[in-house]
């Protein structure tokens, strides 16, 4: 079967690929879609260190072809939207509602898939850049028929960790104003989920002026093109802070920093208001530091960590499944463009400038 497997140096196209069959509590399924993250690049390019060879894709939905012992809540045949969360669903974060914390689901990627008689590690217990994928039972959340899977497939990274971001872990409320560091896939779900949740202002920022349309489709009260900021040292991203205190003079209740850029989660943190708090989703490398002003910290004010949208994908997958179906949560609109998986090499060049929310491989 084809797929996308990264040697430590190149990823490349194979048809060669051979996954085995399910075991108990586990489940196989035919990929449909699957959507090119981010942090598929950053495997790429070293910013995630991950052993090779490895099969590439954590963001997809497919069919389901057969199922192991025990799990009963799927079917073959089924539509399921794939989460990358093999949690064990015993474990004390588990059985407090906070799956993304297993310490089971994280840094232990088992070898489903063989090419020549060699074994192939699994990128973020999903590999969905693959014909077919042996995931945990706990990650196949079953999904309406009449979703497309195309648009399906990106509710499992993107979606979980924007909106989930949003909903889960800052929890903006009615009347808050919110702003959103970047408008890639991430920052675009962040702000659709500050719109479903009644955020008054919702100021968005980019480098990229062509985004503004599709952020404010998303819900975007204001756009910011920081490519147009001069206030700025040689070297260092936009700076774009005066321009948003034009818009919140007292700062944001909630500012989410969606690029992975140091100096913008500093820009993030001072343009908090008093009780205000910066969620970081973007990933920086993995030894670099940020700083902020310890003394602006005593205005109750919050730096969070978070963890794939602080998601309980069985749970959310579902809820946004039916917010899409309620014209409420935009999917469709989040797929820029569809490539057959032989053309991976264009989908990660296009990602890579900035030419797409996101891109959508399908087999």
């Amino acid at each position: 079967m084809r797929g996308v497997v990264f040697d430590g140096k190149q990823a490349q196209v194979v048809d060669d690929l051979e996954v085995r069959e399910p075991g108990p509590g586990e489940v196989l399924v035919a990929i449909a879609a699957a959507g090119l993250c981010h942090s598929d690049l950053s495997v790429l390019d070293g910013t995630i260190p991950f052993p090779p060879p490895v099969v590439l894709g954590h963001e997809g939905a497919g069919v389901v072809e057969a199922v192991g012992a025990g799990v009963t809540h799927v079917a073959p045949g089924d539509h399921v939207s794939l989460s990358t969360l093999a949690n064990c669903g015993a474990c004390a974060d588990c059985d407090r509602g906070r799956p993304t914390m297993c310490r089971k689901a994280i840094g232990m990627p088992g070898q489903p898939f063989s090419r020549g008689g060699k074994p192939l590690f699994q990128f973020a217990s999903n590999s969905a850049f693959a014909e077919r994928t042996i995931v945990k039972a706990v990650q196949a959340v079953k999904i309406p028929d009449d979703i497309p899977l195309t648009s399906a497939a990106l509710i499992g990274c993107g979606v979980l960790t924007g909106v989930g971001a949003v909903l889960n872990r800052a929890r903006v409320d009615h009347g808050d104003s919110v702003l959103v560091i970047g408008t890639g896939g991430i920052g675009l779900n962040v702000i659709q989920g500050a719109r479903i949740a009644g955020a008054r202002t919702i100021v968005a920022v980019d480098a990229n002026p062509a985004k503004e349309a599709v952020a404010r489709q998303f819900g975007a009260t204001h756009f910011i093109d920081a490519s147009v900021r001069a206030d700025s040292s040689p070297g260092s991203p936009p700076d774009s802070s005066a321009a948003v205190r034009e818009v919140l003079p007292t700062g944001a209740d909630h500012a989410f920093e969606c690029v992975g850029n140091v100096k913008l989660i500093r820009q993030a943190v001072d343009l908090l208001d008093r009780h205000g708090q910066a969620i970081l989703l973007g990933v920086p490398g993995f030894k670099e530091e940020a700083s902020f002003t310890v003394s602006s910290m005593y205005l109750d004010k919050t730096i969070m960590g978070c963890r794939y949208g602080s998601s309980r994908p069985q749970r959310d997958i579902a809820l946004y499944a039916e917010l899409y179906r309620q014209g409420r949560l935009l999917l469709d609109e989040l797929v820029t463009e569809v490539y057959p998986v032989e053309d991976f090499a264009k989908a990660v060049d296009d990602a890579r400038h900035g030419r797409v929310a996101r891109g959508v491989l399908t087999f």
